[in-house]
Protein backbone atom coordinates (compact mmCIF):
# COMPACT_ATOMS: atom_id res chain seq x y z
CA UNK A 1 0.00 0.00 0.00
CA UNK A 2 3.02 2.45 0.92
CA UNK A 3 4.62 2.01 -2.29
CA UNK A 4 1.19 2.59 -4.47
CA UNK A 5 0.66 5.61 -2.31
CA UNK A 6 4.12 6.67 -3.03
CA UNK A 7 4.05 5.90 -7.02
CA UNK A 8 1.01 7.95 -7.43
CA UNK A 9 2.30 10.66 -5.58
CA UNK A 10 5.30 10.49 -7.63
CA UNK A 11 3.66 10.23 -10.99
CA UNK A 12 -0.35 10.92 -10.74
CA UNK A 13 -0.37 13.48 -8.54
CA UNK A 14 1.11 15.91 -10.79
CA UNK A 15 -0.26 14.49 -14.14
CA UNK A 16 -3.52 15.66 -12.21
CA UNK A 17 -2.60 18.75 -10.80
CA UNK A 18 -1.87 19.84 -14.67
CA UNK A 19 -4.82 18.74 -15.80
CA UNK A 20 -6.77 20.37 -12.71
CA UNK A 21 -5.39 23.50 -13.88
CA UNK A 22 -5.37 23.48 -17.40
CA UNK A 23 -7.02 26.79 -18.43
CA UNK A 24 -9.03 25.56 -21.22
CA UNK A 25 -10.40 22.63 -19.47
CA UNK A 26 -11.27 25.17 -16.57
CA UNK A 27 -13.04 27.33 -18.71
CA UNK A 28 -14.61 24.15 -20.52
CA UNK A 29 -15.99 23.36 -16.85
CA UNK A 30 -17.16 26.53 -15.91
CA UNK A 31 -18.82 26.73 -19.04
CA UNK A 32 -21.07 23.79 -17.82
CA UNK A 33 -21.13 24.96 -14.28
CA UNK A 34 -22.70 28.35 -15.85
CA UNK A 35 -25.20 26.66 -17.61
CA UNK A 36 -26.95 25.20 -14.21
CA UNK A 37 -29.54 27.89 -13.39
CA UNK A 38 -30.70 27.66 -17.27
CA UNK A 39 -31.03 23.78 -17.21
CA UNK A 40 -31.76 22.98 -13.70
CA UNK A 41 -35.11 25.48 -14.20
CA UNK A 42 -35.84 23.26 -16.87
CA UNK A 43 -35.28 19.97 -15.57
CA UNK A 44 -37.55 21.43 -12.32
CA UNK A 45 -40.43 21.83 -15.37
CA UNK A 46 -40.26 18.68 -16.69
CA UNK A 47 -40.43 16.88 -13.32
CA UNK A 48 -43.07 18.78 -12.25
CA UNK A 49 -45.20 18.14 -15.90
CA UNK A 50 -43.76 14.34 -14.70
CA UNK A 51 -45.13 14.55 -11.72
CA UNK A 52 -48.59 16.50 -12.79
CA UNK A 53 -48.77 14.81 -16.27
CA UNK A 54 -47.08 11.55 -16.61
CA UNK A 55 -46.97 9.88 -13.28
CA UNK A 56 -50.54 9.71 -12.20
CA UNK A 57 -51.89 7.61 -15.19
CA UNK A 58 -49.80 4.81 -13.99
CA UNK A 59 -51.88 4.76 -10.84
CA UNK A 60 -55.23 6.57 -11.64
CA UNK A 61 -57.33 4.95 -14.73
CA UNK A 62 -58.84 7.90 -16.99
CA UNK A 63 -56.28 10.81 -15.19
CA UNK A 64 -55.65 13.54 -17.74
CA UNK A 65 -54.01 16.24 -16.36
CA UNK A 66 -54.71 18.54 -19.39
CA UNK A 67 -58.19 18.39 -18.68
CA UNK A 68 -58.08 19.72 -15.02
CA UNK A 69 -57.61 23.74 -14.87
CA UNK A 70 -55.59 24.18 -12.30
CA UNK A 71 -53.18 21.18 -13.52
CA UNK A 72 -53.33 22.43 -17.03
CA UNK A 73 -51.85 25.76 -16.32
CA UNK A 74 -49.19 24.26 -14.69
CA UNK A 75 -48.64 22.32 -17.19
CA UNK A 76 -48.63 25.24 -19.82
CA UNK A 77 -46.47 27.27 -17.70
CA UNK A 78 -43.78 24.42 -16.93
CA UNK A 79 -44.01 24.38 -21.49
CA UNK A 80 -43.10 27.52 -21.56
CA UNK A 81 -39.81 26.87 -19.28
CA UNK A 82 -38.92 23.96 -20.73
CA UNK A 83 -38.92 25.96 -24.16
CA UNK A 84 -36.60 28.73 -23.26
CA UNK A 85 -34.09 26.34 -20.84
CA UNK A 86 -33.79 22.50 -22.00
CA UNK A 87 -34.61 23.37 -25.21
CA UNK A 88 -32.15 25.89 -26.01
CA UNK A 89 -30.01 23.98 -23.58
CA UNK A 90 -27.04 24.05 -26.72
CA UNK A 91 -27.72 27.91 -27.30
CA UNK A 92 -26.94 29.25 -23.59
CA UNK A 93 -23.63 27.16 -23.08
CA UNK A 94 -22.35 28.29 -26.72
CA UNK A 95 -22.29 31.99 -24.90
CA UNK A 96 -21.34 30.33 -21.45
CA UNK A 97 -18.00 28.64 -23.70
CA UNK A 98 -17.19 31.61 -24.93
CA UNK A 99 -17.21 34.14 -22.33
CA UNK A 100 -15.58 31.90 -20.04
CA UNK A 101 -12.81 30.76 -22.40
CA UNK A 102 -12.46 34.71 -22.63
CA UNK A 103 -12.43 35.37 -19.22
CA UNK A 104 -9.53 33.03 -18.99
CA UNK A 105 -7.29 34.91 -21.06
CA UNK A 106 -8.64 37.95 -19.59
CA UNK A 107 -10.21 40.24 -22.39
CA UNK A 108 -13.61 41.05 -22.64
CA UNK A 109 -15.68 38.17 -21.79
CA UNK A 110 -18.78 39.27 -22.95
CA UNK A 111 -17.94 40.06 -26.53
CA UNK A 112 -16.54 36.50 -26.56
CA UNK A 113 -19.55 35.16 -25.46
CA UNK A 114 -21.51 36.58 -28.76
CA UNK A 115 -18.35 35.97 -31.03
CA UNK A 116 -19.04 32.01 -29.87
CA UNK A 117 -22.73 32.12 -30.06
CA UNK A 118 -22.48 33.90 -33.31
CA UNK A 119 -20.00 31.61 -34.92
CA UNK A 120 -22.00 28.30 -33.70
CA UNK A 121 -25.20 30.04 -34.77
CA UNK A 122 -24.27 30.76 -38.53
CA UNK A 123 -23.31 27.09 -39.45
CA UNK A 124 -27.31 26.16 -38.36
CA UNK A 125 -30.07 25.56 -41.29
CA UNK A 126 -32.55 27.64 -41.44
CA UNK A 127 -34.77 26.15 -43.96
CA UNK A 128 -36.50 23.25 -44.37
CA UNK A 129 -38.34 21.54 -46.88
CA UNK A 130 -40.63 18.54 -47.11
CA UNK A 131 -42.80 16.45 -49.06
CA UNK A 132 -46.36 14.28 -48.72
CA UNK A 133 -48.02 12.18 -51.36
CA UNK A 134 -50.99 10.08 -50.98
CA UNK A 135 -53.48 12.56 -50.63
CA UNK A 136 -56.28 13.42 -52.13
CA UNK A 137 -57.00 17.20 -52.07
CA UNK A 138 -59.80 19.05 -53.66
CA UNK A 139 -58.72 21.31 -56.32
CA UNK A 140 -59.55 24.42 -53.68
CA UNK A 141 -57.13 23.28 -51.49
CA UNK A 142 -54.69 23.04 -54.06
CA UNK A 143 -54.95 26.15 -55.12
CA UNK A 144 -54.57 27.76 -51.42
CA UNK A 145 -51.67 26.23 -50.74
CA UNK A 146 -50.42 27.20 -54.03
CA UNK A 147 -51.26 30.60 -53.98
CA UNK A 148 -49.21 30.62 -50.31
CA UNK A 149 -45.79 29.45 -51.82
CA UNK A 150 -45.63 26.09 -51.36
CA UNK A 151 -46.38 23.10 -54.34
CA UNK A 152 -49.36 21.69 -54.63
CA UNK A 153 -51.35 18.60 -56.35
CA UNK A 154 -54.43 16.59 -55.62
CA UNK A 155 -51.78 13.93 -54.81
CA UNK A 156 -49.59 15.30 -52.56
CA UNK A 157 -47.80 18.61 -51.00
CA UNK A 158 -44.20 19.98 -51.28
CA UNK A 159 -43.39 21.90 -48.99
CA UNK A 160 -40.25 24.61 -48.08
CA UNK A 161 -39.85 27.89 -46.08
CA UNK A 162 -36.78 29.73 -44.59
CA UNK A 163 -36.48 31.45 -41.04
CA UNK A 164 -37.12 28.13 -39.19
CA UNK A 165 -34.61 27.20 -36.74
CA UNK A 166 -35.56 23.42 -35.89
CA UNK A 167 -35.07 23.10 -31.83
CA UNK A 168 -32.65 19.68 -32.29
CA UNK A 169 -30.51 22.52 -33.55
CA UNK A 170 -30.17 24.00 -30.62
CA UNK A 171 -30.71 21.39 -27.57
CA UNK A 172 -27.85 19.40 -26.36
CA UNK A 173 -27.00 18.68 -29.65
CA UNK A 174 -25.21 21.53 -30.57
CA UNK A 175 -22.79 21.20 -27.61
CA UNK A 176 -20.23 19.07 -29.56
CA UNK A 177 -20.09 21.84 -32.36
CA UNK A 178 -20.01 24.88 -29.43
CA UNK A 179 -16.93 23.13 -28.11
CA UNK A 180 -15.39 23.29 -31.78
CA UNK A 181 -16.66 26.43 -33.87
CA UNK A 182 -17.07 28.41 -30.20
CA UNK A 183 -13.70 27.36 -29.53
CA UNK A 184 -12.16 28.31 -32.76
CA UNK A 185 -13.59 31.42 -33.30
CA UNK A 186 -13.26 32.75 -29.58
CA UNK A 187 -9.60 31.83 -29.52
CA UNK A 188 -8.92 33.53 -32.70
CA UNK A 189 -10.89 36.99 -31.02
CA UNK A 190 -8.72 36.44 -27.84
CA UNK A 191 -5.36 36.22 -29.77
CA UNK A 192 -6.16 39.23 -31.91
CA UNK A 193 -7.49 41.09 -28.74
CA UNK A 194 -3.87 40.18 -27.07
CA UNK A 195 -2.06 41.43 -29.76
CA UNK A 196 -4.27 44.51 -29.26
CA UNK A 197 -5.18 44.46 -32.82
CA UNK A 198 -7.82 46.73 -32.14
CA UNK A 199 -9.95 49.98 -32.92
CA UNK A 200 -8.62 52.49 -30.09
CA UNK A 201 -10.90 55.63 -28.96
CA UNK A 202 -10.01 58.34 -26.51
CA UNK A 203 -10.14 58.07 -23.41
CA UNK A 204 -12.84 60.13 -22.86
CA UNK A 205 -15.17 57.83 -24.27
CA UNK A 206 -17.45 55.76 -22.19
CA UNK A 207 -15.51 52.23 -21.20
CA UNK A 208 -18.54 50.25 -22.57
CA UNK A 209 -18.27 51.99 -25.92
CA UNK A 210 -14.32 51.84 -26.11
CA UNK A 211 -14.72 47.87 -25.47
CA UNK A 212 -17.20 47.05 -27.40
CA UNK A 213 -15.29 48.93 -30.18
CA UNK A 214 -12.19 47.54 -29.18
CA UNK A 215 -13.70 43.94 -30.01
CA UNK A 216 -14.79 44.87 -33.93
CA UNK A 217 -11.91 43.42 -35.55
CA UNK A 218 -11.01 40.65 -33.49
CA UNK A 219 -15.25 39.95 -33.42
CA UNK A 220 -15.35 40.21 -37.46
CA UNK A 221 -11.77 38.35 -38.45
CA UNK A 222 -12.89 35.27 -35.96
CA UNK A 223 -16.44 35.20 -37.82
CA UNK A 224 -15.14 35.96 -41.13
CA UNK A 225 -12.43 32.36 -40.78
CA UNK A 226 -15.81 30.81 -39.62
CA UNK A 227 -18.48 31.86 -42.19
CA UNK A 228 -15.36 30.76 -45.17
CA UNK A 229 -15.46 27.33 -43.51
CA UNK A 230 -19.25 26.83 -43.95
CA UNK A 231 -18.78 28.06 -46.84
CA UNK A 232 -16.10 25.62 -48.06
CA UNK A 233 -17.71 22.68 -45.96
CA UNK A 234 -21.39 23.34 -47.43
CA UNK A 235 -19.55 22.78 -50.52
CA UNK A 236 -17.89 19.61 -50.52
CA UNK A 237 -20.74 18.13 -48.47
CA UNK A 238 -23.95 19.50 -50.03
CA UNK A 239 -27.08 19.70 -48.43
CA UNK A 240 -25.50 18.83 -44.84
CA UNK A 241 -24.62 21.23 -42.12
CA UNK A 242 -21.33 21.20 -40.25
CA UNK A 243 -23.75 20.16 -37.19
CA UNK A 244 -25.16 17.20 -39.12
CA UNK A 245 -21.76 16.02 -39.95
CA UNK A 246 -20.35 16.57 -36.45
CA UNK A 247 -23.19 14.51 -34.55
CA UNK A 248 -23.09 11.51 -37.46
CA UNK A 249 -19.30 10.96 -37.83
CA UNK A 250 -18.33 11.92 -33.92
CA UNK A 251 -21.01 12.73 -31.54
CA UNK A 252 -22.82 9.89 -31.82
CA UNK A 253 -20.22 7.52 -31.75
CA UNK A 254 -18.55 9.02 -29.05
CA UNK A 255 -21.99 8.73 -27.21
CA UNK A 256 -22.65 5.25 -27.91
CA UNK A 257 -19.21 4.61 -26.62
CA UNK A 258 -20.18 6.12 -23.68
CA UNK A 259 -22.59 3.31 -22.81
CA UNK A 260 -20.09 0.63 -22.84
CA UNK A 261 -19.79 -0.40 -19.21
CA UNK A 262 -15.87 -0.38 -19.42
CA UNK A 263 -16.00 3.56 -20.01
CA UNK A 264 -18.26 4.22 -17.11
CA UNK A 265 -16.18 1.98 -14.58
CA UNK A 266 -12.98 3.97 -16.23
CA UNK A 267 -14.65 7.69 -15.40
CA UNK A 268 -15.79 6.16 -11.74
CA UNK A 269 -12.14 5.38 -10.86
CA UNK A 270 -10.69 8.48 -12.43
CA UNK A 271 -12.90 10.81 -10.52
CA UNK A 272 -12.44 8.69 -7.05
CA UNK A 273 -8.31 8.83 -7.92
CA UNK A 274 -8.71 12.54 -8.23
CA UNK A 275 -10.59 12.93 -5.12
CA UNK A 276 -7.97 10.51 -3.08
CA UNK A 277 -5.17 13.51 -3.78
CA UNK A 278 -7.51 16.22 -2.93
CA UNK A 279 -8.72 17.27 -6.50
CA UNK A 280 -12.29 17.81 -7.21
CA UNK A 281 -12.72 14.76 -9.75
CA UNK A 282 -15.98 15.46 -11.31
CA UNK A 283 -14.26 19.39 -11.72
CA UNK A 284 -11.21 17.91 -13.47
CA UNK A 285 -13.50 14.89 -15.67
CA UNK A 286 -15.98 17.47 -16.67
CA UNK A 287 -15.59 18.07 -20.09
CA UNK A 288 -15.97 14.34 -19.92
CA UNK A 289 -19.22 14.19 -17.60
CA UNK A 290 -20.64 17.05 -18.80
CA UNK A 291 -19.52 16.82 -22.61
CA UNK A 292 -20.76 13.40 -22.73
CA UNK A 293 -22.68 12.12 -20.41
CA UNK A 294 -24.18 15.59 -18.92
CA UNK A 295 -25.43 15.63 -23.26
CA UNK A 296 -26.39 11.97 -22.88
CA UNK A 297 -29.03 13.18 -19.85
CA UNK A 298 -30.25 16.51 -21.80
CA UNK A 299 -30.98 13.79 -24.60
CA UNK A 300 -32.74 11.54 -22.29
CA UNK A 301 -34.61 14.93 -20.24
CA UNK A 302 -35.95 16.13 -23.82
CA UNK A 303 -36.94 12.87 -24.94
CA UNK A 304 -38.98 12.25 -22.00
CA UNK A 305 -40.74 15.57 -22.25
CA UNK A 306 -41.81 14.67 -26.13
CA UNK A 307 -43.06 10.97 -25.14
CA UNK A 308 -42.46 10.05 -21.55
CA UNK A 309 -40.13 7.01 -20.31
CA UNK A 310 -41.27 4.53 -23.36
CA UNK A 311 -39.42 6.81 -25.55
CA UNK A 312 -36.48 7.25 -23.88
CA UNK A 313 -36.09 3.59 -23.45
CA UNK A 314 -36.55 3.80 -27.14
CA UNK A 315 -34.62 6.10 -28.36
CA UNK A 316 -32.85 7.52 -25.25
CA UNK A 317 -29.44 6.64 -23.33
CA UNK A 318 -28.90 3.87 -20.63
CA UNK A 319 -26.12 5.87 -18.70
CA UNK A 320 -26.19 9.03 -17.94
CA UNK A 321 -24.72 12.18 -15.73
CA UNK A 322 -27.30 11.81 -13.13
CA UNK A 323 -26.91 8.45 -12.81
CA UNK A 324 -23.41 8.42 -11.46
CA UNK A 325 -25.26 10.76 -8.90
CA UNK A 326 -28.46 7.91 -8.15
CA UNK A 327 -26.42 4.77 -8.31
CA UNK A 328 -23.18 5.41 -6.74
CA UNK A 329 -22.34 9.00 -5.64
CA UNK A 330 -25.12 9.52 -2.50
CA UNK A 331 -23.49 11.63 -0.19
CA UNK A 332 -20.96 12.83 -2.41
CA UNK A 333 -17.84 11.37 -4.73
CA UNK A 334 -17.15 7.72 -3.25
CA UNK A 335 -20.73 6.99 -1.34
CA UNK A 336 -19.36 8.99 1.97
CA UNK A 337 -22.57 8.61 3.44
CA UNK A 338 -22.12 5.28 3.49
CA UNK A 339 -18.91 5.59 5.35
CA UNK A 340 -20.26 7.97 7.75
CA UNK A 341 -22.79 5.53 8.33
CA UNK A 342 -20.77 3.31 9.40
CA UNK A 343 -17.99 5.25 11.58
CA UNK A 344 -21.25 6.31 13.58
CA UNK A 345 -22.30 2.18 14.18
CA UNK A 346 -18.75 0.61 14.43
CA UNK A 347 -15.94 2.73 14.55
CA UNK A 348 -14.79 3.19 18.55
CA UNK A 349 -12.50 6.24 17.07
CA UNK A 350 -13.41 9.50 19.27
CA UNK A 351 -11.88 11.91 16.38
CA UNK A 352 -13.66 9.78 13.61
CA UNK A 353 -17.05 9.63 15.45
CA UNK A 354 -16.82 13.33 16.16
CA UNK A 355 -15.98 14.28 12.41
CA UNK A 356 -19.01 11.80 11.35
CA UNK A 357 -21.73 13.60 13.03
CA UNK A 358 -20.54 17.17 12.20
CA UNK A 359 -20.45 15.22 8.15
CA UNK A 360 -23.76 13.38 8.64
CA UNK A 361 -25.92 16.76 7.64
CA UNK A 362 -24.18 17.85 4.71
CA UNK A 363 -23.60 13.98 3.80
CA UNK A 364 -27.44 14.05 3.58
CA UNK A 365 -27.12 16.49 0.98
CA UNK A 366 -24.36 15.22 -0.86
CA UNK A 367 -21.71 17.40 0.51
CA UNK A 368 -18.51 15.51 1.32
CA UNK A 369 -16.06 18.18 1.76
CA UNK A 370 -16.04 17.69 5.98
CA UNK A 371 -15.50 14.13 5.51
CA UNK A 372 -13.52 14.39 2.66
CA UNK A 373 -11.06 16.60 4.44
CA UNK A 374 -11.73 16.42 7.82
CA UNK A 375 -11.62 12.57 8.67
CA UNK A 376 -9.67 12.81 6.11
CA UNK A 377 -10.03 10.59 3.48
CA UNK A 378 -7.87 12.35 0.81
CA UNK A 379 -3.84 10.74 1.20
CA UNK A 380 -5.16 8.31 4.27
CA UNK A 381 -3.97 5.48 2.98
CA UNK A 382 -6.41 2.91 5.04
CA UNK A 383 -9.19 4.45 3.43
CA UNK A 384 -7.86 4.27 -0.30
CA UNK A 385 -8.58 0.95 -0.73
CA UNK A 386 -12.72 1.53 0.00
CA UNK A 387 -12.88 4.93 -1.87
CA UNK A 388 -12.08 3.56 -5.05
CA UNK A 389 -13.52 0.19 -4.72
CA UNK A 390 -16.79 1.31 -3.49
CA UNK A 391 -17.86 3.24 -6.43
CA UNK A 392 -16.77 0.95 -8.58
CA UNK A 393 -19.37 -1.98 -7.10
CA UNK A 394 -21.94 0.56 -6.89
CA UNK A 395 -21.69 1.89 -10.62
CA UNK A 396 -21.64 -1.84 -11.40
CA UNK A 397 -25.08 -2.50 -9.89
CA UNK A 398 -26.83 0.50 -11.36
CA UNK A 399 -25.47 0.07 -14.60
CA UNK A 400 -26.41 -3.51 -14.86
CA UNK A 401 -29.94 -2.93 -13.50
CA UNK A 402 -30.66 -0.24 -15.59
CA UNK A 403 -29.58 -2.20 -19.11
CA UNK A 404 -31.04 -5.07 -18.07
CA UNK A 405 -34.05 -3.11 -17.70
CA UNK A 406 -34.69 -3.47 -14.26
CA UNK A 407 -35.25 -0.24 -13.66
CA UNK A 408 -36.10 2.74 -16.01
CA UNK A 409 -32.94 5.03 -17.17
CA UNK A 410 -32.41 8.15 -15.75
CA UNK A 411 -34.53 11.06 -18.04
CA UNK A 412 -34.75 13.84 -15.29
CA UNK A 413 -31.92 16.32 -13.87
CA UNK A 414 -32.49 16.36 -11.20
CA UNK A 415 -30.15 19.13 -8.60
CA UNK A 416 -27.09 17.18 -6.86
CA UNK A 417 -28.36 18.24 -3.03
CA UNK A 418 -31.21 16.09 -3.44
CA UNK A 419 -30.74 13.39 -0.49
CA UNK A 420 -30.73 10.18 -1.77
CA UNK A 421 -33.35 7.39 -2.43
CA UNK A 422 -35.45 10.38 -3.20
CA UNK A 423 -33.12 11.24 -6.22
CA UNK A 424 -32.63 8.04 -8.02
CA UNK A 425 -36.37 7.99 -7.64
CA UNK A 426 -37.16 11.57 -9.14
CA UNK A 427 -34.12 11.28 -11.79
CA UNK A 428 -35.88 8.23 -13.35
CA UNK A 429 -39.33 9.45 -13.94
CA UNK A 430 -40.72 8.81 -10.46
CA UNK A 431 -39.48 4.74 -10.93
CA UNK A 432 -40.26 3.15 -7.42
CA UNK A 433 -37.11 0.56 -7.86
CA UNK A 434 -34.71 3.12 -8.65
CA UNK A 435 -34.41 3.97 -4.59
CA UNK A 436 -34.54 0.01 -4.43
CA UNK A 437 -31.16 -0.66 -6.71
CA UNK A 438 -29.57 2.70 -4.91
CA UNK A 439 -30.39 0.85 -1.63
CA UNK A 440 -28.54 -2.38 -3.07
CA UNK A 441 -25.99 -0.24 -4.06
CA UNK A 442 -25.61 1.05 -0.32
CA UNK A 443 -25.71 -2.05 1.17
CA UNK A 444 -22.44 -3.58 -1.34
CA UNK A 445 -20.54 -0.50 -0.41
CA UNK A 446 -20.96 -0.65 3.28
CA UNK A 447 -20.07 -4.18 2.86
CA UNK A 448 -16.46 -2.75 1.70
CA UNK A 449 -16.29 0.19 3.78
CA UNK A 450 -16.92 -1.95 7.15
CA UNK A 451 -13.72 -3.63 7.53
CA UNK A 452 -11.50 -0.72 6.81
CA UNK A 453 -13.37 1.40 9.44
CA UNK A 454 -12.92 -1.44 12.27
CA UNK A 455 -9.18 -1.96 11.13
CA UNK A 456 -8.91 1.66 11.49
CA UNK A 457 -9.96 1.42 15.14
CA UNK A 458 -6.63 0.09 15.59
CA UNK A 459 -4.62 2.76 14.67
CA UNK A 460 -6.06 5.24 17.28
CA UNK A 461 -3.77 6.26 20.06
CA UNK A 462 -6.76 5.90 22.54
CA UNK A 463 -7.83 2.65 22.08
CA UNK A 464 -4.08 1.14 21.59
CA UNK A 465 -2.12 3.04 24.83
CA UNK A 466 -3.24 0.27 27.02
CA UNK A 467 -1.96 -2.06 24.37
CA UNK A 468 1.12 -4.18 25.75
CA UNK A 469 2.28 -5.30 23.05
CA UNK A 470 1.80 -1.74 20.98
CA UNK A 471 3.76 -0.45 23.99
CA UNK A 472 5.97 -2.65 23.38
CA UNK A 473 6.79 -2.18 19.85
CA UNK A 474 6.47 1.28 20.64
CA UNK A 475 9.24 1.20 23.39
CA UNK A 476 11.78 -0.73 20.73
CA UNK A 477 11.13 1.97 18.03
CA UNK A 478 11.82 4.41 20.55
CA UNK A 479 15.21 2.36 21.73
CA UNK A 480 15.99 1.50 17.99
CA UNK A 481 15.56 5.25 16.95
Amino acid sequence: MKFLITWLEKYFLPIAGKIGGEKHLVALRDAFVGTIPATMAGSVAVMLNALLRDLPPQFFEGYNGGEIPIIRDIIAINGFVWSGTLAIAGLIFVFSWGYNLSRVYGVNELSGGIVSTAASVAGITFSFSGSITGLNLNPDTVEQINNAGWAATTEGITAAGWGWIPLNNLDANLFFTAMIVGFVATMIYVKLMLRDITIKLPDSVPPAISKAFAAIIPATVALYVVGLFYYVFSKINPGMTFLQWLQETVAVPLLGLSQGFGAVILVALFVQLFWFFGIHGPNVLAPILEGVFGVAQLENVNLFQQGGTDLVIEQGYMWVRGSFDAYAWYGGSGGTIILIIAILLFSKRKDYRTIANLSVGPGIFNINEPIMFGLPIVLNPIMFIPFLLSPVVSVSIGYFATIWGLVDPVSQQVVWVTPPFLLSFLATGADWRAPIVTLIGMLASFAIWLPFVIAANKLDPDLTKDDPVVESQSDDNSIQG
